[in-house]
């Protein structure tokens, strides 16, 4: 969201109410401060959080990490990273995430996790944003670099850092892409899109305030490349975006930026 914290920290209110009443207010019940200590969440600091959102006059924290655990094994999470008006980084922009695991969509069904997806972005002001599978996990992992190529479709993203970097550009597909100013323009609207896109397997949503929604596909997948499920829906999609992709700034350690660059173009180099 191209929008200081300021200016939409009401409506990261909203978005956060209809998460919890998904998920229950009691489920996101931990939170680190600034030092990396754990305390816990009761509905009074809950409460007292979504208040300063909706107080134009304190909107409250610019970033906020909730989870339902302190541990690594994580299902449930929002994180919110608020920029100030006045950021000295250039592509900095306002970000939220709400996590859901495996579970949730098995047991509520598609068409639920569909609409909650829609629900939660409809009161954002956003250049984009992706709901799928992604990885989740505390660290690097020594076999994440193998899993991240074996299953492109997993996204692995640090909304903190990638908050100060990407600006209006996108990141690569997802089952659920939300599109809004300028890129949407760019594209021709959404006729531009369904013109780029008439596979009937893409569905192209128009949302209120000019902004859309492209479902690549019935499900989310994760894909495999040694089963052959490469997922051509979404190579599909990141060819016809690749001139508005995100890329990672390169880093001072090139085999890690190489690596990166590689990942980041999975769709696109095969």
């Amino acid at each position: 969201m191209n929008h200081p914290h300021e200016e939409i920290s009401s409506k990261v209110a909203s978005s956060l109410e209809t998460y919890l009443r998904a998920v229950g207010p009691g489920t996101l019940s931990w939170s680190p401060d600034y030092n990396g200590d754990w305390w816990e969440l009761d509905d009074s600091a809950r409460n007292k959080t979504l208040r300063e959102l909706r107080d134009e006059r304190a909107p409250g924290d610019l970033v906020f990490e909730w989870y339902d655990s302190p541990g690594s094994a994580r299902g449930y999470e929002v994180e919110y990273c608020g920029k100030q008006p006045d950021s000295v980084a250039q592509n900095a922009v306002s970000a939220v995430s709400f996590w859901l695991p495996t579970e949730y969509l098995e047991e509520k069904g598609l068409e639920h996790v569909r609409e909650l997806m829609w629900e939660l972005a409809d009161p954002l002001p956003f250049c984009s944003g992706h709901a799928g599978l992604a990885f989740n996990h505390v660290g690097i992992p020594k076999e994440l670099s193998f899993l991240r190529f074996r299953h492109p479709g997993l996204d692995d993203t640090d909304l903190m850092h990638v908050s100060w970097n990407i600006g209006t550009r996108l990141r690569g597909p997802a089952w659920m892409n939300f599109l809004g100013a300028p890129v949407l323009g760019e594209l021709g609207g959404l006729t531009g899109l369904r013109s780029r896109f008439p596979s009937q397997e893409v569905l192209i949503q128009e949302m209120p305030a000019e902004r859309a929604v492209v479902t690549l596909g019935s499900w989310p997948e994760a894909g495999d490349t040694e089963q052959g499920r490469d997922l051509p829906l979404y190579r599909e999609w990141a060819r016809a975006l690749e001139p508005w992709l995100y890329q990672e700034p390169r880093t001072q350690y090139p085999i890690d930026g190489e690596e990166t660059l590689r990942w980041e173009r999975r769709f696109l180099d095969r």
